[in-house]
């Protein structure tokens, strides 16, 4: 049986930013969409608990397909645990569409925009402040730099500009909400995105000598 505690081994030795305690708010948020939204919440659970099970260690060049080698573990460990082959299909095509970015595989059951929304809404909010700016300080990025005028405008940086996590606010982060599946989610998504811009107001007045 799939257990928080059985999936704990799973995540031993991963980045900072998606640790244990992420995928453990990712189940726990999960569960919250699947019985509001009416998803099945056993392919739910189990997709939660393996949606970054490989391919997230620190340093890892395997970081850009980790929803790949995830399914593929995913669907080793379902076989393991005795599911049905369409169950197991179920969840992999969960995790392999849980992704942002990239032109990856978009959700299409209830059940796979239930974890796409669960994983996007773990990076707003007060949670999101913590991880983005976390993500810049083991990238060796400032958390904040001022955009270039093309950043701005095209999303890539100039010669010689830092991705800060500014950057990956403007970026990434304030469009989650526009890209989530679920009613429920973009509920959420419109209180921790207001908290995630005020943060951001926030850090660069005080990085400039203001409030």
């Amino acid at each position: 049986m799939l257990t928080l505690e059985k999936a704990r081994a799973w995540y031993e030795h991963v980045d900072a930013v998606h640790d244990f305690s992420h995928i453990e708010r990712v189940y726990k948020m999960s569960e919250r969409l699947a019985l509001a939204e009416g998803a099945d919440l056993e392919i739910v659970h189990a997709a939660a608990l393996l949606h970054d099970a490989d391919g997230t260690a620190p340093g890892s060049e395997a970081r850009h397909e980790h929803h790949l080698r995830s399914a593929e573990f995913a669907g080793r460990i379902l076989l393991e645990e005795g599911w049905p082959e369409d169950r197991i299909q179920a969840v992999q095509h969960c995790v392999r569409a849980h992704r942002f970015r990239g032109d990856q595989e978009p959700p299409e059951t209830i059940e796979a925009k239930c974890i796409f929304d669960a994983d996007k809404l773990d990076v707003l909010g007060a949670i999101g402040a913590i991880r983005v700016s976390l993500f810049a300080a083991m990238a060796g990025t400032p958390f904040y730099a001022a955009p270039s005028q093309q950043f701005i405008e095209t999303g890539k940086e100039i010669e010689g500009e830092l991705h800060s996590a500014y950057h990956e606010h403007l970026f990434k982060l304030q469009k989650i909400e526009e890209k989530l599946f679920t009613q429920t989610a973009k509920e959420i998504a419109r209180g921790r995105s207001q908290f995630l811009n005020e943060f951001f107001e926030q850090l660069i007045a005080e990085i400039n000598g203001g409030k």
